[in-house]
């Protein structure tokens, strides 16, 4: 719920900060002293469209600030500044945002009655969450039903359909199939032991004589064995250099191995023309596949692997075609038994929905109203009834039509009244603006007794003109204006219970309220208060 609302340079408000509470809270003031604007400082927290002429004269930019307590306690605080030149800016908890995260996040935490923007009831998709959550629609099977075909049908995307595109394709993956295959890749390195071996051909002659050469100054007669050798005997078997000759003979030890190595590439060079050759086309063969297939060999030899799964896919398309077809018009069978059923229970529930919406139409002056609900029947294929539209006739002889484009702003307010009445689900915070339009007496106690039934289950902030409603309110602000050096300025405060018999006799009797409207406000306080607990 709204727990505190600032404002600053909004309008005909230079600057005011509102606490609010749980249940009915009732904005009352004279005409033209700025109620309105703090309906339009929550319309800007929640995403409505700015304009630089809300900003007070004289001022730079305008400020609404909002803090929010969520139902499981957490609070976010919302904020918006509309600057008189430029584009406006949003915050969330501190952050920049866009007003399009406000009003996302708006819809969640207010619904604003009595003007066309912010009214999550009067959306499409709302309508029908509306209906099924008062019918208690069991959606579940109808969106497994949808999962499934989905899924099928994307199985069958992946498939190809085009039985030309498939056998190019078909084609294609053999020839790459057989390619890859042929080349028998075993060793994602054989590249570079490759490139060795075709070096040492390319030149025999040369490394034969180098290795010769090499493996004599380590092995001949006087080599580097024979005078390690020598070195180990000077230094004899003390143990003073004992750890020096362990040292010596380790590299003999290598020094060994290295030559054993050399003479074995040695009896492998010989100048082979024919091997070379064989090796070069060998080399040109994988450089030609990296080409094609992948950066290394270790990457050719991997989609070779998955150019196998395609084929096979592809190759048992019949099959697999024929079991997703199956399972297709299996699926859309259950689909189809779904939709039925659930459209069934919309049809069953949306004139039931409608009658307790009208009930509540008639205890709030509009006893001539009438409510309908069409479930479908827009699109041929919305056997669920999903197009759900709340109709609407406000007169008797007056044709029923959609509720958004029929309903003047105080026949919406009175008529979202009801719905909320009926139905339960709401955000946390209701807003409710020209609710009273051209309603009094026993009308205008039937508005108050419902916004404080609404304020049971809901915090709901009304603009009122009615002294009914301010009665019933849990709490009461008022707005005033005053007017300095030819300047109008207005603030908002919450009036304590002394204060409030005087601002509702205001209400009763205007500017000629006398000690007896304050007595007959009195009354009316403490007549709401008894009605009200006798009533819990």
């Amino acid at each position: 719920m709204l727990v505190e609302l600032h404002i600053e340079n909004l309008g005909v408000i230079e600057k005011a900060s509102i606490v609010l509470k749980e249940g009915l809270t009732a904005l009352t003031g004279e005409t033209g002293a700025g109620k309105t604007m703090v309906v339009e400082a929550i319309n800007l927290l929640v995403g409505q469209r700015a304009d630089a002429g809300m900003v007070r004269p004289g001022a730079d930019e305008l400020r609404v600030e909002g803090r929010f307590v969520l139902p499981d306690g957490t609070e976010r605080i919302m904020c918006r500044v509309v600057p008189r030149e430029g584009r406006s800016r949003a915050y969330i908890d501190g952050r920049l945002a866009t007003v399009g995260n406000l009003s996302e996040l708006g819809v969640e935490l207010v619904d604003l009655h009595g003007q066309h923007e912010h009214q999550s009831l009067l959306g499409a998709a709302a309508q029908r969450v509306a209906l099924d959550t008062f019918a208690s629609t069991d959606l579940e099977p109808l969106r497994a039903a949808r999962a499934a075909l989905t899924e099928i049908d994307a199985a069958l995307a992946t498939m190809g359909g085009d039985e030309r595109a498939r056998a190019r394709e078909i084609d294609l993956l053999r020839f790459q199939v057989d390619e890859i295959t042929r080349a028998g890749l075993n060793d994602p390195d054989e590249d570079a032991a490759l490139e060795m071996q075709i070096d040492l051909l390319q030149d025999a002659e040369s490394h034969r004589d180098a290795l010769t050469t090499a493996i004599a100054a380590l092995a001949d007669d006087d080599g580097a064995l024979d005078r390690l050798g020598s070195a180990a005997g000077v230094l004899g078997r003390g143990d003073a250099m004992r750890g020096h000759v362990e040292r010596i003979r380790e590299l003999q030890s290598l020094i060994g191995d290295a030559a054993d190595d050399m003479r074995r590439v040695l009896e492998d060079i010989e100048e082979d023309p024919q091997r070379l050759a064989a090796l070069a086309e060998r080399r040109q063969t994988l450089f030609d596949l990296r080409r094609k297939y992948g950066d290394t060999l270790a990457a050719v030899i991997a989609y070779g692997a998955e150019t196998v799964g395609r084929l096979d896919e592809l190759e048992s398309w019949e099959q697999r075609a024929s079991d997703l077809d199956r399972r297709r018009t299996d699926a859309l069978a259950a689909l189809e038994r779904a939709a039925r059923s659930v459209r069934a229970q919309r049809e069953t529930a949306a004139p039931k929905l409608a009658r307790a919406v009208e009930r509540h139409l008639g205890r709030l002056a509009l006893s001539g109203a009438r409510v309908g609900i069409n479930v479908g029947g827009v699109r041929a294929d919305d056997v669920a009834g999903d197009d759900v539209v709340f109709l609407f006739a406000a007169n008797p002889g007056s044709e029923l039509a959609p509720l958004s484009k029929v309903a003047s702003g105080g026949e919406l307010a009175r008529a979202m009244l009801a719905l909320r009445l009926v139905l339960t689900q709401a955000p946390g915070t209701l807003v409710f603006d020209e609710v009273d339009a051209g309603i009094g007496g026993d009308a205008a106690v039937a508005v108050a007794d419902s916004l404080a039934d609404l304020g049971e289950r809901h915090q709901v902030l009304v603009v009122t003109h009615l002294p009914q409603v301010a009665a019933y309110a849990a709490q009461q602000v008022l707005v005033s204006k005053d007017v300095r050096k030819g300047i109008t300025f207005a603030t908002a405060r919450t009036l304590d219970d002394d204060e409030r018999p005087e601002e509702i006799a205001r209400l009763l009797s205007g500017s000629l309220a006398v000690a007896s409207g304050v007595e007959h406000a009195r009354n009316m306080l403490k007549t709401r208060r008894k009605s009200r607990s006798a009533r819990r």
